[in-house]
């Protein structure tokens, strides 16, 4: 059998174990069903017969029936609705914040771990400063001063909770990374490569990298119920998005004046984000024990 059909057969096998490890986690299967209908559900969300910001005051803090599933809110607005067009903004959120904290998380880590020296020291120390920064109030701070500038493109913009979210949750990536970095800086298929002049960074993305995926995507899945609640509590306390747009935390923050009169404005919305990020959590710990061989359930 050739090299190649060696490395092939390799990677096939070690696929086909991953797999298997993680359909065991039966949690994690459940969970990817349950994300799927939420996620199925938000975006076929224009198919409900009312819009997100209609209007119909006669039937104003109607409790849940056949016509509002959920109920209505203060304006008569139908609550399921609103709840699936906030789960699209909290959805993509979640998600873009991840892609974005681990872009720049993988990148300053794999650099720190592979380089070292003063490097390592320099992308460490500013690691170590975001990290001692009060999350709350400095994504607070950025997200008014954000709003405040005289772009009218940035003043309720779902992207400025994406960057906000980001600046602030890429350290946790770029510490792992850098770990992983570290500890394969030195194995020998590297010490190999650099024997035959192969080059840093062809090193890094053909061969470190590769070895690093399962701790990205493990990474990933956690950081997206993360990015989720985080975008909640701002959007709860007034600093995410901004009504009328829907959104799970400002629909929470709305219905706290009606948490005794109208108890379902808050149940429905904080039901959908205790699923999402406990399903996300559960996927999450799937993947950890598929892609960790010395893992014990």
């Amino acid at each position: 059998m050739t090299e190649a059909a060696l490395d092939r057969h390799e990677a096939t096998s070690l696929t086909q174990l991953t797999l298997r490890r993680f359909f065991r986690h039966r949690m994690a299967l459940l969970s990817i069903g349950v994300q799927a209908l939420v996620i199925f559900s938000a975006a076929f969300a224009p198919l409900s017969p009312y819009g997100p910001t209609e209007q119909m005051p006669s039937n104003d803090l109607m409790p849940p029936s056949l016509d509002h599933w959920f109920g209505t809110d203060d304006l008569g607005r139908d609550v399921f609705t609103r709840t699936l067009y906030g789960g699209r903004i909290s959805i993509v959120v979640g998600l873009a914040a991840t892609a974005l904290s681990l872009l720049v998380g993988v990148v300053v880590g794999a650099l720190a771990g592979y380089f070292g020296g003063w490097l390592d020291n320099l992308l460490m120390r500013i690691t170590d400063a975001f990290l001692s920064l009060p999350s709350l109030f400095v994504l607070i701070l950025i997200s008014t001063v954000l709003r405040d500038m005289p772009h009218s493109a940035l003043r309720n913009s779902v992207w400025i909770v994406v960057v906000v979210i980001a600046v602030l949750s890429w350290m946790w990536p770029a510490r792992l990374i850098r770990g992983a970095f570290l500890s394969m800086r030195h194995h020998e298929f590297v010490i190999a490569a650099e024997s035959v002049g192969v080059g840093d960074w062809r090193i890094m993305l053909r061969h470190i990298l590769p070895n690093s995926v399962g701790l990205i995507i493990v990474q990933a899945t956690l950081s997206v119920g993360s990015a989720i609640i985080v975008e909640s509590g701002l959007s709860y306390l007034g600093f995410g998005v901004q009504p009328p747009t829907p959104s799970w935390g400002n629909l929470l923050a709305t219905a706290q004046v009606y948490a005794l009169r109208a108890p379902w404005l808050m149940v429905f919305p904080g039901l959908m984000i205790f699923i999402t990020t406990m399903s996300v959590n559960h996927i999450g710990d799937g993947l950890r024990d598929a892609f960790d061989p010395f893992s014990v359930r």
